[in-house]
């Protein structure tokens, strides 16, 4: 159990397992590897399979293996090599790790397991007991490392690691002792050069690296010396110096009495500062104290002031609650008013009605009275003669058809006079429907008149000032502005109009432009808000009526907005922002905040400029467009321009101007055409309404004449013919006329009656209607003198209010002025402690100074040009100070320097001597023990043979004699068969591995031409030398059989069989199946 701790302890860093991907012929391999010998045996040509272990220690398998051109026991080397750091070129398989990608693949793996158990484990609390190398190479030939700890957890991506691991388990991929390829192989055995032997005696020992860090340090030995020379001769000149800064410091002493005192007065400056700024505190405390009981008065007079306005605020609050009152009581009285209104014209229309019933009865009484004196009458001729009667009835009949005859042409007269009056009237309508559209025609065109010619007379005003097109009060602004500047009213000076803070790159783009920034062109910019206030009562000295120019408020900033992330791109129209040069990143900024014109689009067609933003998705960022002739387009609606000229931004003035005078001159024609067909209208509906009283004239007359003959006609035919035998029915007609006259008057006096009522009931309408018409008037009077108390009130309140405002004002002054002292206060505590702070850095005890500052200051000038008069003589004494120390230093840390400088060469010279003895002894201790092992290694064959070193030469030369006393030696190794040559390589390899201590070595094709009896006392001799090294692991690679070998614990064998034609898989041979067709 002990033994094989030890053995374990021993085996750190060894090849547990490896795992390819991708890797030149192998698609996915995974093996785990013997912790002693490892045997991979295969025809070359032949590929590992995946899982294709062949051990004495494992159960038989039957796999299959893809079929490759290359050689798969090559490839599980150089995935030794690549995968644990080594370079491309040490594995002679390929000038980049790119050339062992597999073909069609993007990337290779190689993951190898390294035993990290025993005192030597490397970083064991992180790794565990293995250490995961896994490396993937791209196609491009790209190399990313991954350190695994034995859980799969990934500790560390970098190359530097995976050094460190190798230097802790001295594994050497590039040493061709510990990995010995087919190349290096077939190079030792074909040459024949002894300074080639030499080097690789001297590559496998790793002397040669040893030698050559000596070199280095040779070269650094003989830099180092040069340097010390160099600073021996410059420290020489520094001496020098020395001594003449010495003599003109030691020249200065006399002015040490005047630096003193200069040093006592520079403290009494300083305390006497701190005094003054002591004073000064006191001074704004007292002033701050009194503000402060000033503050007190300024809030008990503004509360006072408050209640006034409050009280005055509720008063009329009252008053005006009372006046609503009233007021609706007095709608309420209106409506009433109508209501009995209607109710008189409903009571008058019946008074009339009863009125027309009345006369109705009366008219019917009479006609019947008519027809009883009629009956009577006719009923005296019947009694008279019948002959007279009938001669009378004939002359009656006559006279109505003559009535009739007369009837009708009046009646088609009154029918065309109707219809006369109906057309006058029709035309009356139309004209003055007509005259309407006329009268806000000419009043649109009095509108657009004054508006062009306001529009001129700012054109015209801007011929000499350009600042009169936004405003004729403008130029006038722009002074009192410059003016308040200069008077330093303005923290900044207010920027504006904006409209001539820029200029457009594109002047047909002017209208679309305008219609986007709108009254942003006519508006200022203010830095702050105390400047707006300023800017506010200057507008109002200037624009008495009518409305202010816009003031926005931004910090000013000397920077325009990064918007290149907001903004729209568009490749065929630009943006507002594109197309205007904004000079002033206010400007540019404001119009950025306030409009976003970064992100509107100029369209110059109305039609893309729909496609675009409607039909279509609209570009990224763009919120909306305009077009060139002003229109505003939105994705889901668009707005038409208003003008069709821009107003402030257009180009040339003279010919606006003329075009302006030439709409003026069309419009006035317009409009005084528009007054002569109005006065033309007028006239004919004066014409019409003439022809209209014409009409009712005549109509009337006509109406009389057919009144008259249709009474005529109505008397006739009341007339019967008299009939000589129906008297008695006349006197029945008679009696019954009679009672109808009866029921006539009693109809009449009934309707009187009904009369009379609705003339009373109307009387007493009329009398409620005339009180409360008269109540209604009171109240009106009643609300006017409200009304006027309201004023008077309000006026009142507005005087409190501006007392209170004013006492508002000048308590915030004063607050300001609080504030100001106690910024003051502040400031001047804050200078005081920082005075203090350095009064104590130059003088730390504190002094009491009567002195003032401005005395102690002219003193202190008048002893500093005394000073400055003695060092013009004697030099800056300062300066010579600082200098004379500085050099002083500079000696001393030269001199320390070279001190250091010669110690450590003394020390490496002793070094060197040592390591020098330790090299030339460890020189000739390998050598011997190579020669020592190559001879008993070649005695085991029955040859004798060895090894000349010459080291001054750097020479190696090897002996060999055969078992037939034939003797070969370095020059003629031609005559040894392959065999031999091959078994003799063997020998020199294996006395080379007794100089190592890698944890594994890697021997590939060593038997490739050496005869089968060559190749098992070869092999039974690596066995027998490499199993007197337990702590080592071993892979050995070999086309031939391994049939022969020994079983036992410590071996594992890989074998390959042999690819069959025209088939990509192969099963493999189980274990008890021979390998080899000679047994």
């Amino acid at each position: 159990m002990t033994g094989d701790l030890i053995k374990n302890a021993c085996q750190v860093g060894i090849i547990e397992s490896i795992l390819l991907k991708n890797f030149m012929c192998h698609s996915s391999l995974k093996l785990s590897f013997g912790p002693h010998f490892n045997f991979v045996s295969g025809n070359n040509g032949s590929s590992i399979p995946e899982n294709a272990v062949h051990s004495v220690l494992l159960e038989s398998i039957s796999l299959k293996v893809e079929f490759e051109d290359r050689g798969g026991k090559s490839a599980l080397l150089t995935a030794i090599i690549i995968g644990l750091g080594g370079r491309a070129a040490a594995t002679n398989r390929g000038p980049s790790t790119k050339e062992f990608v597999k073909t069609g693949q993007n990337s290779a793996c190689i993951s190898i397991t390294l035993r990290n158990q025993g005192p030597d484990a490397f970083k064991p609390e992180l790794y565990g007991k293995a250490i995961v190398v896994e490396q993937t190479i791209s196609a491009q030939g790209t190399r990313q490392y991954s350190l695994k700890s034995e859980s799969e957890h990934i500790i560390s991506t970098k190359k530097e690691e995976l050094n460190m691991i190798l230097e802790q388990f001295n594994i050497q991929v590039d040493n061709p002792v510990s990995i010995l390829n087919q190349e290096m192989s077939k190079l030792l055995l074909k040459s024949k050069s002894g300074p080639e032997k030499y080097k690789f005696f001297m590559k496998a020992t790793r002397l040669d690296q040893m030698q050559e860090d000596y070199s280095q340090i040779l070269r650094t030995k003989t830099i180092t010396r040069e340097r010390i020379a160099e600073q021996d001769d410059y420290l020489a000149e520094l001496k020098k110096k020395v001594k003449e800064k010495e003599r003109h410091y030691k020249s200065l002493e006399p002015l040490n009495g005047l630096q003193e005192k200069l040093e006592q007065l520079k403290n009494q400056m300083a305390w006497a500062l701190v005094i003054e700024i002591e004073k000064d505190l006191e001074s704004i405390k007292d002033c701050l104290n009194r503000e402060q009981q000033h503050g007190i008065k300024y809030n008990h007079e503004l509360e006072e002031w408050q209640a006034k306005v409050n009280f005055a605020e509720l008063k009329f609050k009252a008053a005006q609650d009372q006046l609503q009152k009233i007021t609706e009581e007095k709608e309420q009285l209106q409506r009433q008013l109508l209501t009995l209104k209607e109710n008189m014209t409903r009571k008058k229309k019946g008074c009339k009605e009863s009125e027309a019933t009345v006369h109705l009865c009366k008219s019917q009484l009479k006609q019947l009275q008519k027809d009883h004196d009629l009956l009577q009458r006719q009923l005296e001729e019947l009694s008279r003669g019948c002959q007279s009667s009938k001669a009378n009835f004939t002359e009656l009949k006559d006279g109505i058809n003559n009535l009739q005859e007369q009837l009708k042409p009046l009646k088609q007269e009154e029918a065309t006079t109707l219809k006369q009056i109906e057309n006058y009237y029709d035309t009356i309508s139309n004209l003055k429907d007509e005259q309407d559209n006329l009268r806000h025609e000419e009043q649109a065109m009095r509108n657009t008149v004054q508006s062009k010619r306001s529009e001129l007379g700012k054109l015209k005003a801007s011929r000499t000032d350009c600042l009169k097109r936004f405003n004729g009060n403008m130029p006038e602004l722009l002074r009192k502005i410059e003016e308040a500047h200069k008077q330093g009213r303005f923290r900044k000076r207010p920027i504006g109009p904006l409209g001539v803070c820029f200029r457009l790159k594109y002047p047909q783009l002017a209208l679309a432009v305008e219609s986007c920034l709108r009254g942003l062109l006519l508006s200022f910019c203010c830095d702050n808000y105390r400047d707006e206030q300023v800017l506010q009562s200057l507008m109002s000295q200037c624009f008495h009526s009518g409305r202010r120019p816009q003031i926005n408020v931004c910090e000013f900033s000397n920077q325009v907005y990064n918007i290149k992330d907001r903004a729209v791109r568009h490749p065929d129209f630009p943006t507002v922002f594109e197309c205007l040069e904004i000079s002033n990143p206010v400007v540019a900024n404001c119009f950025i905040d306030l409009r976003s014109i970064e992100r509107i689009l100029i369209i110059k067609s109305n039609s893309r400029a729909r496609e675009i933003m409607q039909q279509q998705r609209p570009p990224a960022n763009c919120r909306e467009a305009f077009t060139a002739a002003g229109d505003q387009v939105f994705p889901n609606r668009y707005y038409s321009s208003e003008t069709d000229r821009a107003r402030y931004l257009g180009g040339d003035v003279e010919s606006k101007i003329r075009e302006l005078e030439v709409e003026l001159n069309e419009k006035i024609e317009q409009l005084s055409l528009n007054q002569k067909r109005s006065d033309l209208i007028k006239n004919k509906i004066e014409l019409s309404y003439s022809n209209i009283n014409k009409a009712h004239m005549k109509r009337r007359q006509i109406q009389g004449r057919i009144t008259k003959i249709e009474l005529e006609f109505g008397d006739l035919e009341n007339i019967e013919e008299p009939q000589p035998f129906h008297i008695p029915t006349l006197r029945k007609e008679t009696r019954d006329i009679y009672h109808r006259i009866l029921s006539a008057k009693t109809n009449l006096e009934q309707a009187r009656k009904d009369m009379d009522e609705h003339r009373k009931l109307m009387d007493e309408d009329e009398k409620k209607w005339k009180e409360m018409r008269e109540k209604k008037h009171s109240i009106a009077e009643e609300i006017d003198s409200r009304k006027e108390e309201l004023s008077k009130m309000d006026t009142e309140i507005e005087v409190y209010k501006q007392k209170e405002k004013h006492l508002e004002e000048e308590r915030n002054k004063h607050l300001e002025r609080i504030d100001k002292l106690k910024k003051s206060l502040e400031t001047k505590e804050n200078t005081l402690e920082r005075d203090t702070a350095k009064a104590r850095q130059i003088c730390v005890q504190r002094l009491e100074v009567s002195r003032d500052p401005k005395s102690i200051d002219v003193e202190i000038n008048c002893l500093r040009e005394r000073i400055n008069m003695a060092q013009e003589v004697h030099g800056n004494k300062e300066e010579i100070t600082r200098q004379y120390f500085e050099i002083l230093k500079l000696q001393k840390n030269i001199q320390d320097g070279i001190k250091r400088l010669k110690n450590f060469m003394q020390m490496i010279d002793k070094i060197m001597k040592e390591r020098h003895k330790a090299y030339e002894s460890f020189l000739k201790s390998m050598s011997i023990r190579c020669k020592l092992n190559f001879s008993t290694l070649l005695s085991k064959q029955q040859y004798y043979g060895m090894i000349k070193f010459d080291h001054k030469n750097r020479d190696l030369s090897i002996m060999v004699e055969c078992g037939e006393g034939m003797k070969t030696t370095q020059g003629d190794t031609r005559l040894l068969s392959g065999g031999e040559r091959s078994f003799s390589t063997v020998c020199f390899i294996l006395s080379l591995w007794d100089t190592i201590e890698s944890p594994f070595c890697c021997l590939d094709e060593f038997d490739v031409y050496m005869d089968m009896v060559n190749r098992r006392i070869s092999i039974d001799l690596i066995l027998r030398v490499a199993d007197s090294i337990k702590c080592d692991q071993f892979f050995f690679f070999t086309p031939l059989t391994t049939s022969f070998l020994p079983q036992g614990n410590q071996l594992r064998i890989l074998h390959l069989q042999d690819p069959e034609r025209g088939q990509t898989t192969r099963s493999f041979a189980t274990p008890e199946e021979p390998e080899d067709s000679d047994n």
